[in-house]
């Protein structure tokens, strides 16, 4: 088995197998979709700031047929605004056992481990991982995170790392450049 040369680099075609099986990909969202900060107003208002380039890959895996989920252990309404804005049907938020809600949705979906991938920066992403095939970890994610994972982007959390891993999966599934629409 040789490398695959993809626009991050070359991957093994072990590892481009795995991601052409995905069929639900389940992210995080602070620090994956974000920066990981959280800009808070004298009022009280929160802000975070979402990549554009993460909300096409995420219309484009929509468009082929993957299931796309977030599972926060925050409550934001801005997170719900921004997924729903994507089409993204299934936000899961104030989840403290992501395990337990990520097996939920395989089995409300009949989606498997060997077709979940799942993305995280933090200790509480891990307990993910053990129900995924491919598991993600930003590259400024914790270091133990990094450990737990399968594939590390080279992109930071926040500035294009789910589109990353939204291309990956589109190029294992021959599927790269095929979509198009907008950005939002």
């Amino acid at each position: 088995m040789g490398d695959i040369n993809t626009l991050y680099g070359a991957k093994s075609s072990a590892l481009m197998d795995k991601f052409s099986r995905i069929k639900l990909l389940a992210c995080d969202v602070d620090g994956v979709f974000s920066d990981g900060r959280i800009y808070m107003g004298n009022d009280g208002e929160e802000l975070k700031a979402f990549h554009t380039k993460d909300g096409f890959g995420i219309k484009a895996l929509l468009k082929i047929g993957v299931h796309v989920a977030v599972i926060t252990g925050r409550e934001s309404n801005i997170v719900h605004k921004r997924m729903s804005a994507l089409g993204v049907e299934h936000i899961i938020q104030g989840c403290e056992q992501k395990d337990d809600a990520l097996l939920a949705l395989q089995k409300q979906l009949k989606i498997g481990k060997e077709a979940t991938a799942s993305m995280g920066d933090d200790m509480p992403d891990v307990a993910m991982f053990s129900l995924s095939h491919v598991a993600i970890a930003t590259c400024d994610a914790h270091p133990f995170v990094k450990k737990q994972a399968l594939y590390t982007t080279t992109i930071n959390g926040g500035f294009g790392a789910v589109r990353e891993v939204c291309d990956l999966i589109l190029h294992a599934k021959g599927q790269l450049n095929k979509v198009s629409g907008s950005s939002v």
